[in-house]
């Protein structure tokens, strides 16, 4: 009963103000569903509902057991959202409802709501992995499907799930895609239905060519509706290029014009969100999509473009393009003309484009590099595969992201998280810069490294027409140059917070950048190639520098931001081999290569230090006698008929080949299988000798009959001898042929009366009988047949050529 008087209460807490906004039809039954222990719900309401602020503040009356984090997916919508639930309560922000960015808090001792980003939420459930003293979780936006709230989502689940089953969780979305929100909380699905003003949409007649053409449409569609419709303008536009060209295409607009981006400095942000006297048009990024609130607004320009994180496989890095936005990403921008009264929506794209474009916006899981993931993951204590996410990490990147960590040394082999992993998530920053801090050996370079993760956490200051070298950032840094000085302000108070983790105070930075970035990025170790600004990458690929960069003059270079899109190389430093982290001097490998010059007929050695595919040192070096060996045998890999091949050697080999025909387990005298094992049988007996011409020396008979065991020397000794030893002579036999043949002049065969047999019968052998001219008389596989049958003829033609020599009627006695 005592809930019910509560969830009344917070019906018309904190007054009128509240319950005229539309989500507070939806209260009841979402107290309700959150007022079981370990209650969830899924609440679906529309832009402008209200329920960012309305629904923290009526759960903090309810009672939900503790303090109420709410997560909000960007630093502007937090801290604003913060101040408006503190205005409400008639208080300032940092009282009963705080807010916590990366750079900036407001949170005080009787804080009860909790805004914060995503980000933080992940951090602080790895360092309170029991979320003490919490009783709400509140994902605001959960549509978006940002990387960081899909991981935030999965591990406060996994929580729930198991050590805390009181813990609530609230996810809130503007769309109506709350099926699988529903089947991961096992939560019903709220909805409110609003109360929008009917919104006129209005699309162009003709798409644009490019989003090079945004600004000028832009700025065309800006003056038409300022005088078609009344109140302020809010324009979407991808990003801050585009924003600024906008700006000036307005320059003589009779309006008001601000910018709206994450970019902007506090005051800045707040002249935008706040209405004025005069019309204004608020030129905003997709931040103004959802849970901000722009006063005074009823007529949106959509210029239907939002730049999101791609992973660009080649690179394996994600890189920011500009893409159209979803139908439902739209309707949300179409949403924000009709809050006050009835509005419209001009969109800067055809109907029939419209038709065309995705439902919903792709999940960033799907688009992005995942090695803060695997990391926040590996420190929970879980494999991603068996957090709840809405929708898996893709297997191909989250391989990718663990084979950096281990790189990093943030997993060992199994896989596991090492201390070194353990401190890198405790910096809360992502994997590169976090292990490019923890490398640095003393304090001052620590403070430096700190300097450098700010500086690449941010846009750079700098205009894109500077140098690439990182070394100038560091000196406008310092205060030796100037900047963009609302990017500067963020950089020097990020670089604050790190040094503050990492126990350092106010510590200035000091030494060379390159070693430092070295340490985050081993893989992007740049060494030139070829024409100036041309470069090779350690971990593979290549990266380009205008030639004019002066940082192109430098052989190494450690690269902390590549543009993977045409491999330019956006920030790096120059790099000397002898100041790599020790960890990347460990991977480095020393090999010597040695060659054979046939001119100088010289063997020469090479010594290479690598790095991944990069080769650091190259230098000349005095051969060895095993590396002389091991070349002068190389060389004679595709120079065997320089060896002594006697006719015992060539008709050895031709021997072994035959008997291979009857058992396999004899060696491969084959030209190819010697040239093949050289190492093995040649190079040994070449110890000693310079040059080629000396292995002429060799005994290379002797060397392949070596190749046979003792038995296996005799047997063939013995069944495919290399001569016949007849009662006239001794015939040698030629191998070499398809069938072995033993030639010689008809005499010597005298007194033989059969065919000698070969390996017991197994391998035919063929008698050639020759004239005195050594012509053939005969050739036969059977000798006893011949004697007795063609040599008859044979002897009248021999008697009347050859009268003086002997030819008897019966050889075979002989």
């Amino acid at each position: 009963m005592a809930g019910n008087i509560a969830w009344a209460r917070a019906l018309c807490y904190p007054g009128a103000m509240m319950t005229d906004l539309p989500v507070a039809e939806a209260l009841p039954a979402l107290l309700h569903a959150l007022g079981q222990p370990g209650g969830n719900a899924v609440l679906v309401a529309p832009p402008g509902a209200g329920k960012t602020t309305t629904v923290p503040l009526a759960a903090l009356e309810a009672g939900m057991g503790g303090k109420i984090l709410l997560l909000e997916p960007r630093r502007l919508a937090a801290r604003a959202a913060a101040m408006r639930m503190a205005e409400l309560l008639g208080e300032v922000a940092g009282e009963t409802v705080g807010f916590r960015t990366r750079l900036e808090s407001a949170v005080g001792p009787k804080t009860r709501i909790e805004v914060i980003t995503e980000g933080l939420l992940t951090s602080r459930l790895l360092s309170d992995p029991g979320l003490d003293g919490i009783g709400l979780v509140i994902f605001d936006e959960v549509h978006e499907r940002s990387l960081e709230a899909d991981l935030a989502l999965a591990l406060v689940r996994d929580l729930q799930r198991g050590l805390r089953p009181e813990l609530r969780i609230l996810a809130m979305s503007a769309t109506a895609e709350a099926e699988k929100l529903s089947a991961l909380l096992a939560a019903p699905v709220i909805t409110s239905e609003g109360k929008m003003f009917p919104v006129e949409v209005i699309h162009a007649k003709r798409d644009i060519m490019s989003p090079r053409d945004l600004p000028e449409a832009a700025a065309k569609a800006v003056r038409e509706a300022l005088v078609a419709h009344p109140g302020d303008i809010l324009v979407f536009l991808p990003g801050m290029a585009e924003i600024r060209r906008t700006a000036q295409a307005l320059e003589r607009c009779p309006a008001l014009v601000l910018p709206l981006h994450g970019d902007l400095s506090r005051e800045a942000q707040d002249k935008a969100l706040r209405q004025h006297e005069e019309r204004r048009v608020v030129l905003s990024t997709s931040i103004a999509e959802t849970s901000l609130t722009v006063p005074g607004v009823r007529i949106v320009i959509d210029g239907g473009y939002r730049r999101a994180p791609v992973l660009d496989t080649n690179s394996g890095l994600t890189r920011l393009t500009t893409q159209r936005i979803s139908r439902a990403a739209a309707a949300q921008r179409a949403g924000r003309a009709g809050r006050l009264g009835p509005g419209v929506a001009i969109r800067l794209w055809s109907d029939a484009l419209n038709r065309g474009l995705p439902p919903f916006d792709r999940p960033e899981i799907f688009a992005a590099e995942l090695s803060g993931l695997a990391l926040a993951c590996a420190a929970w204590g879980e494999a991603p595969g068996d957090l709840p996410f809405p929708d898996a990490p893709p297997d191909g990147a989250l391989k990718a992201a663990q084979a950096l960590l281990a790189q990093l040394g943030a997993l060992d082999e199994a896989g596991r998280i090492t201390a070194l992993g353990r401190e890198m998530a405790r910096l809360r920053a992502e994997p590169r810069l976090a292990a490019m801090m923890l490398a640095a050996p003393d304090k001052p370079t620590r403070a430096l490294a700190a300097d450098i993760a700010a500086i690449l956490e941010e846009r750079d200051f700098l205009a894109q027409t500077a140098s690439a070298d990182l070394q100038l950032r560091l000196d406008v840094l310092a205060g030796r140059g100037e900047g963009d000085r609302a990017i500067l302000s963020r950089v020097r108070q990020a670089a604050k917070i790190y040094r503050n983790r990492l126990g350092l105070g106010s510590l200035p930075g000091f030494g060379a950048p390159g070693p430092v970035i070295a340490a985050g990025f081993p893989d992007r170790i740049a060494q030139a190639r070829g024409a100036d600004g041309s470069y090779r990458l350690s971990g593979g690929g290549a990266g380009n520098l205008p030639a004019a960069d002066p940082l192109a003059r430098n052989r190494l270079l450690a690269v902390a931001s590549l543009d993977s899109k045409g491999a330019k190389i956006r920030l790096g430093a120059a790099l000397d081999a002898d100041d790599l982290p020790d960890f990347l001097r460990a991977r480095c490998k020393t090999t010597r290569e040695t060659g054979f010059d046939p001119v100088s007929n010289n063997v020469s050695v090479r010594e290479r230090v690598r790095l991944g595919n990069l080769v650091l040192r190259d230098r000349a070096a005095a051969p060895n006698p095993e590396e002389i060996q091991a070349a002068l045998a190389q060389a004679l890999s595709t120079r065997l008929e320089q060896l002594d091949w006697s006719d015992a050697a060539e008709n050895l080999c031709a021997r072994v080949a035959v008997m291979r025909g009857v058992d396999d387990s004899y060696p491969d005298l084959s030209r190819a299988a010697l040239a093949a094992t050289v190492q093995d049988w040649l190079a040994p007996y070449l110890a000693g000798m310079t040059t080629l011409r000396e292995a002429k020396s060799l005994d290379l008979y002797s060397l392949l009959r070596g190749l046979m065991s003792h038995e296996q020397a005799t047997r063939l000794d013995k069944e495919l001898p290399a001569e016949l030893n007849l009662k006239h002579g001794r015939v040698r036999i030629d191998y070499s042929g398809p069938l072995p043949v033993a030639s010689a002049r008809a005499h010597v065969f005298y007194g033989t009366d059969a065919t000698p047999q070969l390996a017991g019968g197994k391998i035919p052998l063929q008698l050639a009988l020759l004239s005195p001219a050594q012509r053939p008389i005969a050739i036969t596989a059977d000798l006893a047949g011949f004697w007795r049958g063609g040599w008859a003829d044979a002897r009248r033609d021999m008697r009347g050529r050859y009268p003086k020599h002997d030819w008897p009627e019966e050889p075979w006695r002989g």
